[in-house]
């Protein structure tokens, strides 16, 4: 990926929301972003470069906001991207070497759904960890997390075109699981950890059929898990039948082991 078109990108992005500088670096941090609001403007302005994982996390963050205020980054037509310098534009989509296509995740407002989608199984295909074997340098970091946190499951979760494909699982958990009846699939939407301390008082999940049914979960906290480009491939999750607090020391724990567990998707 194009580190320079990527903040390029980003801060264009800033602009397009209406957002002000605190508000972008608020919204960022909620989210798992780790640095300080002085090196996010220091990044968008083009002062310094910052590190991958929380480039990503911020473009993922503009470009939520940006979708919000209904809004389109300059350059960019209904048909796909327009590059500014050539006059010309090209339709967005996987594998046909148009821009966007070298900007991974960071590029992803320009596409489609279903042209950001193929990109995602694109990345998640390049891990060769779908329909993989168990291994133990996965294995140990949900042992870790389910030690820690002292729930009945932990996993590594990859979501695939229509299914989510255990890892790494730890705990009474079924594989293969419908992609859009799990909770993962939700993680993997958002830029920073999703927690649910108690699924009967959240309405996004208070019917599920995890929730009412096997596994009957009740708690659920899952940080999303990168592959090539940025994209979202899977998250690292633990779950329990019992509802409990999630505190800010859990949320640093958690994006520890998730951190741990980045490096071993993309070593």
């Amino acid at each position: 990926m194009d580190e320079q078109r990527q903040r390029e990108l980003a801060s264009r992005a800033a602009s397009e929301s209406g957002l002000d500088a605190e508000e972008v670096w608020i919204r960022y941090f909620a989210v798992g972003g780790s640095l300080a609001q002085i090196e996010i403007d220091a990044y968008l302005q083009g002062l310094q470069m910052i590190p991958s994982l929380e480039r990503d996390i911020l473009s993922q963050t503009l470009r939520e906001a940006l979708a919000e205020a209904g809004r389109e980054a300059p350059g960019l037509g209904p048909g796909g991207w327009a590059d500014p310098s050539s006059g010309t534009g090209s339709a967005a989509g996987a594998g046909t070497g148009d821009p966007v296509d070298s900007l991974g995740a960071a590029g992803a407002v320009f596409l489609s759904a279903e042209q950001a989608e193929a990109q995602r199984m694109r990345a998640l295909r390049e891990t060769g960890l779908l329909d993989s074997p168990p291994e133990e340098r996965f294995d140990r970091i949900t042992r870790r997390a389910r030690e820690y946190f002292g729930v009945s499951s932990s996993i590594v979760a990859l979501i695939a075109e229509h299914r989510q494909f255990l890892k790494s699982v730890i705990g009474a958990l079924g594989q293969n699981l419908e992609r859009e009846s799990t909770f993962c699939n939700q993680t993997i939407r958002s830029a920073g950890p999703m927690v649910v301390c108690d699924t009967l008082t959240d309405d996004r999940f208070r019917s599920s059929p995890l929730v009412v049914g096997e596994p009957h979960i009740r708690f659920y906290a899952g940080h999303p898990l990168l592959g090539p480009g940025g994209w979202t491939i899977g998250t690292l999750c633990v779950i329990d039948q019992n509802p409990r607090e999630f505190t800010d020391e859990d949320r640093r724990v958690l994006r520890s082991l998730a951190e741990a567990a980045q490096q071993e998707v993309m070593p």
